[in-house]
C-alpha cells in the first residue's frame, strides 16, 4: 500500500506542466527548497509543482574584487 502511494505522488508531481526541476533552478542562482521560501527569497519557479519550490535571493549578491 505504502508504495502505491508514493508511485501515485510520483506520477502527479510530475504531470504539473509548470514544474521546470531542480537542474534549470540551480543553473538560474536559486535553491529548491519545501514548502516556502525563507526570509530573504521570493519564488522564482516550481522544482517540482506545486510543493517543491525554486526560490532565489531578493537581492543578487555582490562580490568584491
Amino acid at each position: 500500500m505504502g508504495i502505491l502511494v508514493l508511485v501515485f505522488m510520483f506520477i502527479s508531481l510530475a504531470q504539473h506542466g509548470d514544474a521546470h526541476g531542480p537542474a534549470s533552478c540551480n543553473h538560474g542562482g536559486g535553491l529548491c527548497r519545501m514548502g516556502t521560501c525563507i526570509s530573504g527569497e521570493y519564488l522564482a519557479q516550481y522544482c517540482f509543482e506545486p510543493i517543491i519550490l525554486c526560490c532565489k535571493n531578493v537581492s543578487p549578491a555582490t562580490t568584491e574584487s
